[in-house]
């Protein structure tokens, strides 16, 4: 369990200004208020709550929501009430909490629903959460009941992954938390289609083996070393994506992982917009760009705020490179959406 001083140092590595006294009382009120509860693994049920916690220091949220993820759980689960959150932790926190439990109440409606209701679930579900740091605290805490569902009975644990696959990956997708969205669907995937799962993994370390994939680190380098020479100063590297986005892609154009070409892509990261456009010339004329495969979503963005240069070219002994090129501010918003404009604001 992440001790309380270990959890105010979390968020002190990002908030200078962060409220201690308001983050202790909140962990000793929460841990005090669940008391000897347990959780299906046998942990003490205090934990879940640091640890969705912890997940929300790693978006580095204001301290209203890291208190909200303390005690997200003492309105539905203990004698706690409302009142008893506002009286010790003011209106804001308060209204925060309700909002999570309302959200958790829904939950429960949905179980005996249909899939076709999933997506009138989500629309309810975005308009009752009028504060963001509500599906925040939400989000963070379905991540963290996915990464230790392994304990609970089968039945429920393909109930929560069906859950997890059909409302809140896509609402995190909404919401611009790419980095979310894939590690939901992926424990989703394993919990609902293991031996598919299994499978693209296998083929997954063979294909490494080619040049395709097993490359990785030469591309990145060969990209960084162009770029260099016209001094265009950036970061690259290759990404793997995971499991269930290769799967789907399978799904959704109908071949074989073999005849995959964006099983790997590239960032590029540079420190100013202009440079984004620098960093496409450049990479332009080093390589033979694939036609139709260019997107500009810095000058129109998606819908979710996400922005940056999608192209791909043809590289070294004719492989295909996905390259996705970024500043540092758009990369962090691409990778958590909301969280990330909640954290510049």
């Amino acid at each position: 369990m992440i001790r309380q001083f270990e959890l105010v140092e979390m968020v002190r590595a990002y908030n200078a200004d962060t409220d201690e006294d308001l983050l202790n009382r909140a962990y000793v009120f929460g841990i005090t208020a669940h008391g000897e509860q347990k959780r299906a693994n046998g942990e003490p049920y205090f934990n879940h709550p640091i640890e969705v916690a912890a997940i929300l220091t790693e978006l580095r949220l204001d301290d209203a929501t890291i208190v909200t993820a303390l005690l997200h759980d003492t309105i539905e689960d203990t004698k706690v009430t409302f009142a008893d959150i506002e009286k010790n932790f003011g209106a804001e926190i308060a209204q925060l909490v309700e909002g999570v439990t309302k959200i958790s109440k829904l939950e429960l409606e949905l179980v005996s629903r249909e899939r076709a209701q999933a997506a009138n679930f989500l629309k309810l579900l975005m308009a009752i959460a009028r504060d963001p740091r509500v599906l925040l605290v939400k989000m963070a805490d379905r991540l963290h009941n996915m990464r230790t569902i392994a304990h609970l009975k089968e039945e429920k644990r393909a109930r929560i992954a069906r859950e997890t696959v059909e409302i809140f990956a896509p609402l995190s997708g909404r919401m611009g938390m790419q980095r979310v969205r894939e590690e939901l669907e992926d424990l989703a995937f394993a919990v609902l289609s293991p031996e598919a799962r299994l499978s693209v993994m296998r083929r997954f370390v063979h294909l490494k083996h080619t040049h395709s994939v097993g490359a990785t680190d030469e591309i990145a380098a060969l990209l960084r070393e162009k770029l260099a020479a016209e001094d265009v100063e950036a970061r690259v590297y290759g990404r793997e994506k995971r499991p269930y986005a290769i799967w789907r892609k399978m799904q959704e154009k109908a071949v074989t992982f073999e005849q995959l070409s964006d099983i790997v892509g590239f960032r590029v990261i540079v420190e100013r917009e202009s440079q984004c456009y620098d960093a496409l010339g450049v990479i332009h004329r080093a390589f033979r760009a694939i036609p139709g495969r260019f997107k500009d979503y810095i000058s129109g963005p998606k819908a979710n705020g996400y922005r940056s240069l999608h192209t791909s070219v043809i590289g070294p002994n004719g492989a295909r490179i996905e390259v996705q090129i970024r500043t540092q501010q758009m990369h962090e918003v691409a990778e958590t959406g909301v969280a990330a404009h909640w954290s510049y604001k």
